[in-house]
């Protein structure tokens, strides 16, 4: 128990260290993406410098891993994720974005911490679905580039997110499993409790601009 809470924490403020407020989601300190390279080092840094990204993928992992589909069920996010991504590209806007990113990461940790059996296609359909606002807040990160974005950044900006989050998910799946499943639904537990202060401060984000303080 010891030891599993120590991994848990350790995985949390790693996320916390590596979002701080002058890293997140600028994998290239803001510099435009011009080359290959440059799309593969944002595709990479977008999920790990985006905590609420980070999380949500550690959460599809341990989900996975729960319905003994670690190894395959990811791509049902990555399939979403791509979606999204295609969905900002055209010009396709998703309301409330970041609201339905925090309530992503409330829904599915919830459910992995409830301890709660979900078929195989209820799974997808949830990774799917939240892959989507995921993916058109990573491709949002393109569509802000003056001019767009090269072809060749493209394909390497997806490679990046793919790998990279795919990679996230299956090692999370398999640090994290465990056969008792005391150790995911503490996770589960941790990814709710990062969702729900997303939400809180997207929330309070909202007040302030209705109120003309933002």
């Amino acid at each position: 128990m010891e030891t599993d809470m120590k991994k848990i924490t350790g995985l949390s403020a790693f996320a916390a260290l590596i979002a701080t407020p002058a890293l997140a989601h600028h994998p290239l300190a803001g510099a435009p993406m011009e080359t290959f390279s440059h799309g593969v080092l944002s595709g990479i840094g977008h999920p790990l410098l985006g905590f609420d990204h980070f999380f949500f993928v550690v959460a599809v992992g341990l989900a996975a891993a729960m319905i003994g589909r670690l190894s395959t069920a990811p791509f049902g996010y990555i399939a979403g994720m791509v979606g999204g991504i295609a969905l900002v590209m055209s010009g396709i806007a998703l309301p409330a974005v970041e609201l339905v990113i925090a309530a992503s990461l409330i829904v599915l940790g919830g459910l992995v911490a409830s301890g709660t059996r979900l078929t195989t296609p209820v799974i997808l359909t949830l990774f799917a679905a939240a892959g989507l606002f995921h993916g058109w807040a990573f491709g949002g990160v393109l569509a802000a580039q003056e001019g767009g974005a090269a072809s060749m950044v493209f394909v390497g900006y997806l490679l990046g997110l793919a790998i990279t989050q795919y990679a996230i998910a299956y090692l999370a799946g398999r640090m994290l499993a465990s056969t008792d499943n005391l150790r995911p639904r503490l996770a589960g537990a941790v990814v709710a409790g990062v969702g729900a202060a997303f939400m809180l401060e997207n929330i309070e984000g909202i007040a302030f601009a209705a109120l003309g303080l933002g």
